[in-house]
């Protein structure tokens, strides 16, 4: 199942659902729903997730059996380009795909072997009582909102100014950095930790500010790294970058003919297990169903990061587009608001919501939608289908609300079905 079944998406989702559940009592006062604060039980939590997960260890190696698949257990180098060995084993193919994926990387200071890293998360036994996660990606956020919402004093350290300052929307990254703030996550921006020290069971992590942080646990989320390194990649003359992954071109392919790469292993630059099984399916059916210009279009691809609160998005940031069109070609709707979900809570437990269009063009064709708040991980995957489609601001305003919602108001921001202050029908009235 590789990173995203053992040590990714599906034990994670697990994880964050768990942290939900405990957030959802403070909601549930407000809605008079009374009763004594949940306390998370962390190592049963962790055997029953563990379980699930092989279960679907289980149900992919029976999925491979069913097709008559050949599985192969060890570590695969090339001897050529139609050349594979594993072990004493050697196997030779037409076709050879190349879909190891990333791991996560440790930065070279003093003390480092003490800090763990996503794909050790899943294996603490217990929780621990302070935490302290070094990043500003997606995973370093998902990871330390997990933390806070169980109940562990967390600590998120970032280099610059914020979280998620890369590839998301200036809105979202106000919010979601506003958030972990007001949700009692401390953070320590335009910092990096400079050394770890053990002192008895406590970790001692010396940061470049001046300040010493003590935790039980210091989780390093600062990147990852192709799984190419053992490859032997030369002997088959297939390129990489300098950072080691594998160079293709839209259809996946490598510099070696016949030799075909996809996923977080190679320079396509979208590390989602879905964009590796999109592509995958589309190069099987260029190579073996007859559909010679068959090709993942590595554009409007959705994603979410599941924060506290969650975020969706696609397509463009207002600043890609004003970059790509032109500030006069770019028209934005956006709104904040507290959803109906928190409407009985007091003040201090309301998470904001926020989402915005990013229009192009006279026909104001939408090229990005980002969401945050609550029910934004669920909802965004139809307003995808929307903007792969082409789908304008007045397609969007001529979809009867669902209310209530929050997701009723992506179709009815201001101007609702108006255009330079006149009446503005969808092409299917014109």
């Amino acid at each position: 199942g590789g990173t995203c079944v053992n040590m990714g998406c599906v034990p994670k989702k697990v994880m964050f659902t768990a942290a939900s559940m405990v957030e959802s009592h403070t909601v549930a006062e407000g809605y008079c729903v009374h009763g004594s604060p949940p306390q998370v039980d962390w190592p049963a939590l962790k055997a029953k997730r563990d379980a699930y997960v092989e279960r679907l260890n289980a149900i992919y190696a029976r999925n491979l059996d069913n097709s008559g698949i050949t599985h192969v257990v060890g570590n695969a180098s090339f001897l050529d380009a139609r050349t594979v060995k594993v072990g004493d084993d050697v196997f030779t193919a037409d076709h050879i795909l190349v879909a190891t994926g990333g791991s996560p990387t440790k930065p070279q200071i003093p003390g480092g072997q003490y800090a763990i890293t996503s794909d050790d998360f899943f294996d603490l036994p217990e929780q621990p009582k302070r935490a302290v996660v070094v990043g500003a990606g997606y995973i370093a956020v998902e990871l330390a909102g997990i933390f806070n919402a169980l109940g562990t004093s967390t600590s998120l350290v970032c280099r610059g100014a914020g979280v998620l300052r890369h590839g998301f929307d200036p809105m979202i990254q106000e919010v979601v950095n506003s958030e972990l703030v007001r949700s009692g996550v401390h953070v320590v921006s335009n910092s990096t930790v400079t050394r770890i020290e053990k002192s008895g069971e406590t970790l001692v992590c010396s940061v470049d500010n001046g300040e010493t942080i003590e935790s039980d646990c210091v989780l390093m989320a600062i990147g990852r790294r192709p799984q190419s390194a053992s490859l032997c990649l030369n002997a088959a003359g297939i390129k990489t970058s300098e950072q080691g992954f594998i160079e293709v071109d839209a259809f996946e392919n490598t510099s070696a003919k016949g030799v075909y790469a996809l996923g977080d292993v190679t320079t396509t630059g979208w590390e989602l297990t879905p964009v590796a099984i999109a592509a995958g399916r589309r190069l099987a059916d260029r190579l073996f169903g007859g559909q010679p210009s068959a090709r993942l279009e590595y554009d409007c691809i959705p994603t979410v990061v599941f924060s506290h609160p969650p975020i969706g998005t696609v397509g463009m940031t207002e600043p890609a587009a004003v970059s790509k069109y032109g500030n006069d070609a770019v028209k934005v709707y956006k709104s904040k608001f507290v959803p109906m979900h928190y409407a009985l809570c007091s003040d201090d437990h309301k998470v904001p919501m926020a989402m915005k269009l990013v229009c192009v063009g006279p026909e104001e064709r939408v090229v990005g939608i980002h969401v945050i708040g609550v029910g934004a991980d669920e909802m965004l995957q139809g307003f995808a289908v929307a903007v792969k489609m082409g789908a304008t601001k007045a397609d969007l305003d001529s979809t009867v609300a669902i209310h209530p919602t929050a997701a009723e108001e992506l179709v009815t921001l201001a101007p609702w079905g108006a255009k330079d202050g006149k009446p503005w029908l969808p092409a299917s009235l014109l």
